[in-house]
């Protein structure tokens, strides 16, 4: 079937408009949207009329064209389903953004023997972060060592030890005004904070797999050893 033999000869296009058109054509129809060719592409092949390579090449166009579905994110464990005002602004932070991560969870304190702690454990965030670590902070005066406002505390870490790891107003970790989050730590792991700066280490699929006392430096080797563990798991 000839499609131009159907053109009246009163409608053809004249010289100038088909300079324009040879001007703004490109090969391979790369001037034309997929959508609007889509038509006219089945057509010619409904008619034989299409060189199978320019057929490959706008099938393939289409194939790019068409949105590729994007990584699902981690579920939401219920041991991080909760919520927390971030300490420095005091804005809402879910521990679910941290889904998926291999978590140090510490409850902190700025006048306590083991304050200087803080920077092994900034140390420890900064060198495993790549590999999904995230160390989590909970300044707490459940043990008279945290006094100050959340904006005092937030001033404190940043200026004295340089903390960038993820912290939280202030709040208490024992007993039963400990918040939900920590009572679930404590469930899981059957033990509370003894005191300051006591450490849970959570895997990626949200469950407890270690705990660390006071006493026990962020770079001490056994502790270290711990976390590395849980990054070598997927």
């Amino acid at each position: 079937m000839n499609l131009l033999a159907q053109t009246p000869t009163d409608r053809r296009p004249d010289a100038q408009s088909v300079a324009g058109n040879r001007c703004s054509a490109a090969p391979a129809f790369g001037a034309w949207s997929v959508v609007r060719a889509a038509p006219v592409i089945a057509l010619l092949m409904a008619l034989g009329s299409m060189p199978s390579a320019a057929a490959t090449t706008a099938a393939a166009a289409a194939s790019a064209a068409t949105p590729k579905a994007t990584a699902l994110a981690p579920a939401c464990p219920a041991s991080l389903n909760h919520s927390f005002l971030r300490l420095q602004d005091e804005k809402p932070q879910s521990l679910c953004q941290y889904a998926g991560k291999v978590l140090v969870v510490v409850n902190t304190a700025s006048f306590c023997g083991y304050t200087s702690q803080y920077k092994g454990l900034e140390a420890l965030h900064a060198r495993y972060q790549a590999q999904g670590l995230v160390v989590l902070g909970f300044p707490s005066n459940d043990f008279s060592q945290e006094s100050g406002s959340n904006q005092q505390i937030a001033a404190f870490c940043e200026n004295t030890f340089g903390v960038r790891f993820p912290m939280f107003g202030k709040t208490a970790v024992t007993g039963a005004s400990a918040n939900p989050f920590y009572k679930q730590l404590a469930a899981a792991s059957g033990l509370a904070p003894q005191w300051n700066f006591h450490k849970y280490i959570i895997a990626r699929d949200g469950k407890v797999v270690a705990q660390h006392a006071a006493r026990v430096d962020p770079l001490d080797r056994t502790f270290v050893k711990d976390i590395e563990k849980q990054l070598q798991q997927p």
